[in-house]
């Protein structure tokens, strides 16, 4: 009895699923949903005293305009990671107090004047910080008033 309905109800949920991905589920969704860039995850370095003593692994979006070419500015994605990478490295995002941790505000506001260089204006609207993943949790040096 229970694998009849189970049959029955296959085909249905099939349908339903089929339509949800086409995107006949949604009305509410706009386009700008898939505005973005996701950039691979990026180590930058955490410098105390001159001296590297931990990477941390983010992961950033660069978030675009609804009239952008979401696709032009996805083929120039390893654009967007030099930039970060050599900003990062020129002035680490070191959190004085969080050796596995980098400041998000210095990262965001470093990649959106960089992603604006790299765009033009008016292509961008924000940076957001998905993920951050240190290499080092452990054996680090104590920060200054911890």
């Amino acid at each position: 009895m229970r694998r009849r309905h189970l049959l029955a109800a296959l085909p249905l949920a099939l349908a339903a699923g089929s339509a949800l991905a086409a995107g006949g589920g949604g009305e509410g969704e706009k386009k700008a949903d898939s505005q973005f860039v996701n950039l691979s995850p990026i180590a930058l370095p955490v410098v105390v005293n001159g001296r590297v003593i931990n990477y941390v692994f983010v992961q950033l979006r660069v978030n675009l305009t609804p009239s952008a070419d979401a696709a032009k500015w996805r083929t120039k994605e390893p654009w967007f990671r030099d930039a970060i990478v050599r900003a990062g490295h020129r002035t680490p995002f070191t959190v004085a107090t969080d050796y596995t941790r980098i400041d998000e505000a210095r990262v965001k506001a470093a990649l959106m004047r960089e992603a604006v260089a790299i765009t033009g204006p008016k292509v961008v609207t924000s940076v957001s910080v998905l993920n951050q993943t240190p290499k080092q949790r452990s054996r680090l040096p104590r920060p200054p008033g911890r």
